[in-house]
Order: structure tokens, then sequence, then C-alpha cells
């Protein structure tokens, strides 16, 4: 019986390893194959013989890419809009689940309900707009943080590990004469390092991808994101305005408009990759218990 147990438990792992395995490669492989494709010569590129290895390697199409001030522009207005969003939703967030997370609010039931509505209820793209255009926001970078300033799900996964914090704790700093803001900013949010974690990680991966938003609301092309930059490359064909560098790059064409998208796309991702791993421990944490205690 023990035998028949340990072969149907190998079995098993050997079977979770194989799905694993299958899983990880069909993640990591997209982003190899454009990495290898970025770096390797356009003429093979073009006869579509990159496969699994690069191929008479040259870093030209990030040569030709750093020459582009357009690349550079989009980047520092994706990092502003990242970092101010990013900051906003935070702050905000965590001032709206400080409530919410306290049994004696006043009222407290009703406004969860009221804000868990707008999770499955909205008013949808055009109201949102005429809002918007109302305030003034169109063309600016504040029509892409304001209007998402908080995220309900990411509040109430904010508001349930409040809720795990002793009470005591915050009474203790009440009999000290802390009010509720320094109750929030000195014992709460100290406490909070991995749901907190969590909200930056959520928050600033969502203005760092957001394209959207930016295709709505903004008109100048000078404010655009490197998101909406790597669109209109990767979609609209922008490659023409480049014809001159990437023929001064190389003599023979090594570069090519597969080329030079693939290097943008790897450039704009790579922040999020480098990110990730330091923040990895902190997001599971966080969003495990705050899921698991509510």
């Amino acid at each position: 019986m023990n035998k028949h147990i340990s072969l149907g438990s190998k079995i098993f792992d050997v079977c979770n390893i194989a799905v694993l395995l299958l899983l990880i490669f069909i993640t990591v492989y997209p982003i190899y194959y454009i990495f290898i494709v970025s770096i390797s010569d356009g003429n093979l590129v073009t006869r579509g013989l990159i496969k699994l290895l690069p191929m008479d390697i040259t870093f030209d199409a990030y040569l030709v890419v750093f020459k582009n001030p357009k690349i550079w522009q989009a980047y520092g207005n994706t990092l502003l809009y990242t970092t101010v969003g990013t900051t906003i939703n935070v702050i905000l967030t965590a001032l709206c689940a400080y409530p919410l997370s306290r049994k004696d609010f006043y009222g407290r039931n009703i406004f969860i309900f009221m804000v868990a509505v707008t999770m499955f209820i909205s008013g949808g793209l055009i109201p949102v707009y005429l809002v918007v255009q109302k305030l003034g926001l169109i063309d600016t970078m504040w029509a892409l943080m304001l209007p998402t300033a908080i995220s309900t799900f990411n509040m109430i996964i904010m508001k349930t590990y409040f809720e795990g914090i002793p009470v005591a704790l915050q009474e203790s700093a009440y009999l000290d004469g802390a009010n509720e803001l320094q109750v929030l900013w000195k014992i709460i949010l100290p406490l909070s390092l991995p749901v907190m974690a969590t909200m930056v990680l959520f928050y600033a991966v969502h203005h760092w991808n957001s394209f959207f938003p930016a295709l709505i609301y903004l008109n100048d092309s000078d404010k655009f994101p490197v998101q909406v930059l790597l669109r209109n490359i990767v979609i609209a064909g922008e490659f023409a305005d480049q014809t001159a560098d990437v023929g001064s790059a190389s003599s023979n064409f090594r570069v090519v408009a597969t080329n030079y998208k693939f290097a943008v796309i790897i450039i704009t991702v790579l922040p999020i990759l480098v990110a990730y791993p330091y923040l990895q421990k902190y997001f599971v944490k966080g969003a495990m218990i705050g899921a698991l205690k509510g």
C-alpha cells in the first residue's frame, strides 16, 4: 500500500514538474525570442532563420532606438506618470481603506457596499470622457491618473490587511494622544509594508503598461507615454522616420523594422522585469494575507 502511494506521489510530482516546465517555457520563450531577434542580423530575421539562438549578433537596433529622441521623451513621460500616479494611488487607497477597516466607523457597511458596487457598474467611456473634459483635464497628465486614482479591488485588499492589525495597538496610540492620521502614519502603515509593496507593484505596472487612456485623453504627441509610442511602432508601423538612421547604422541594412520593434519592446518591459524580483516576496505575502483574512 505504501509503495503504491509512493509511486502515485512520484507520478504526480513528475506530471506537476512537466506542466510547470511547460508553463515556464510558454511564458519565457516569447520574451526570449523577442530579445534574440532584436540582437540578430536583420537579413537573417527577414528570412525567418532566427528560432532558438541569435545569429550574427549586432546591437545596431538598440543604437537606432537610442538615437530616436521621441523614445527618450516618451520614456521620461512614462516614468513621470508612473511615479506620480502610483504615489497618488497608494495615498488615496490607504486613506480610503483605513476608515473602512475600522469597525467603529459609523455607516461602514453602507460605504463598503457603495464602493463595492463600482467594481460591477461603471459609467462607461463616454460619460467618463465628458467628466474629464468638463474638468479641463484633456491633454494633461492628470487625465491619466485622477479617473483611476483608486482601484476598488486594491482598496479591498488593503482594507482587509488593515483589519488584521491588532486593535490594541491603535487604542494604545489613542491613549498617548495620537489622532487618526498619526495612527495611520505611525502605526498602521509601518506594519503594512507587505501590502503597501503589493499596491505599489499593482499600480506601477498598471501605469507603466497603460496606453488606452493616453490615446483617449492626450492630443499632444510630446506627452505620449512609451506604451503609446510602442503601439504606434508595432501596430501602426511607424518606422519610416527611422530609415535614415537604419541606413547609417549599417550599410547592408543589418537593422530592419522587426529588429527595431523588438528592441523597443525589450527596452519598454525591462524596468518591470528588473523591479519585480525585488518586490515579489512582498507581493505574494501581501496579496495572500489580504485575500485570506476576508
